[in-house]
């Protein structure tokens, strides 16, 4: 059974994903800038830009899944903190950043009211600090 997911171990990778399929993409282009440095011809230069749009499609689709991802959350969150919050809170949540939203959601129930209030006072928006302050972390195992 995995360990239990904390804010030290909550980042997720996939090791085909970001291991290997970026490898091959970085060891691809690095075949076509090679490739282009034996002979400046129309195949070396297609693949090289080849190479090169492989590896801006990778980061797209990371940051296409991650935006989708971030909005689920903002959803998500905005309802939770409706049921959660004090109503003194409650017509404050559209303050809160999507990186803020982001974060709160490792949060406890209980705690969520002291760490919004926080984050609203001081205009916290670094997600980092946001998550280390969490006490009781609820884990997110569905995260893309």
């Amino acid at each position: 059974m995995p360990s239990p997911q904390t804010y030290a171990n909550h980042r997720r990778f996939v090791p085909a994903f970001h291991f290997v399929a970026f490898g091959i993409l970085v060891l691809n282009l690095g075949a076509s800038v090679w490739g282009l440095t034996r002979g400046l011809t129309f195949a070396a230069v297609v693949s090289a830009l080849l190479a090169v749009a492989l590896l801006i499609l990778f980061f797209c689709m990371r940051l296409f899944a991650l935006t989708v991802q971030d909005r689920v959350i903002r959803l998500e969150m905005r309802l939770r903190l409706a049921q959660v919050l004090p109503a003194d809170l409650r017509p404050r949540v559209d303050e809160l950043g999507v990186g803020a939203l982001v974060a709160l959601r490792f949060a406890s129930d209980a705690e969520l009211p002291d760490l919004v209030r926080w984050v609203l006072a001081d205009q916290v928006t670094d997600r980092d600090a946001i998550k280390r302050r969490v006490r009781d972390w609820q884990p997110d195992h569905l995260r893309a």
